[in-house]
């Protein structure tokens, strides 16, 4: 893929989510080998986008309204995987407890959830050597022939991570990352993201918790109502005065070592 084709080009673009008309004339560009974060609040959007670059959702198709992803306005999904992997709670829910950790890494393959019935037929030995290999490295191979329901979530969240990163993305889409994880495992995740960004993958995380943003996120992009609030460098979206006016809430943000966290502001009722 060529390095200067945008990751996503959206220009005038209409999003419908069911009878719900949630983005319209919006307009965005994320470049190859940028570290993205989108923020804001629920319903702000967030997921319908993701959505629509996951091919899950389609804009409006009108001769003036782009939506490309990788330079492309239309993809087979099993090849768009190949290039993007995507890691989700609803994604995680989706698979039975009794799918063992290699079905669903395999099953990243497919773009299926498991490989039951005349699927499993499809499924060679290339792929489970591959499966097993990336299931070594996120340090959960042996966990290969084991159910969902005997893992933790942070385990189980692990076995999706690797079922997007069998194809070797060189983009990794984060729908809320560490969404119910404790504390041990959201740590845990996050240093694998950072591993991952570092090794030179595209990042986009998807969140409506600062804590989720690693250091190495270099852009935020801040939604609200189906709107673009703000976008550019997180230094400048993630202040106390944005963040406050899309909130509706009095917000103070601090960084500690490229972290963000947000609390209440003084205004805040007790």
């Amino acid at each position: 893929m060529k390095p200067d084709v945008p990751l996503v080009q959206i220009h005038n673009a209409t999003i419908w989510r069911g009878t719900t008309c949630v983005f319209e004339q919006l307009d965005l560009t994320i470049r190859q080998h940028e570290r993205v974060a989108i923020v804001g609040p629920n319903g702000s959007g967030k997921t319908t986008l993701l959505k629509a670059i996951n091919r899950e959702l389609y804009p409006v198709a009108r001769p003036d309204s782009v939506f490309r992803i990788l330079g492309r306005d239309s993809w087979n999904v099993w090849e768009l995987r190949k290039h993007i992997g995507v890691v989700s709670q609803d994604l995680q829910q989706r698979y039975t407890p009794a799918t063992t950790a290699l079905e669903v890494v395999v099953s990243g393959f497919h773009s299926s959830i498991g490989v039951h019935g005349t699927l499993a037929k499809r499924v060679n030995e290339q792929q489970i050597a591959a499966a097993r290999e990336t299931l070594d490295k996120l340090g959960i191979g042996s966990l290969a022939n084991i159910a969902l329901r005997s893992m933790s979530t942070g385990q189980q969240r692990r076995c999706i991570l690797a079922r997007a990163l069998v194809h070797k993305p060189q983009t990794l889409i984060l729908d809320e990352p560490t969404s119910g994880l404790d504390f041990a495992a959201s740590f845990d995740y996050l240093t694998r993201i950072r591993r991952l960004s570092d090794a030179g993958r595209n990042i986009l995380i998807v969140t409506h918790h600062l804590n989720e943003i690693p250091p190495e996120i270099d852009r935020v992009v801040l939604l609200q109502n189906g709107q673009i609030a703000a976008d550019g460098p997180k230094t400048d979206v993630l202040t106390d005065e944005i963040l406050s006016e899309v909130y509706e809430v009095s917000i103070r943000v601090k960084e500690i070592e490229g972290y963000y966290l947000a609390y209440p502001g003084k205004s805040a009722k007790t």
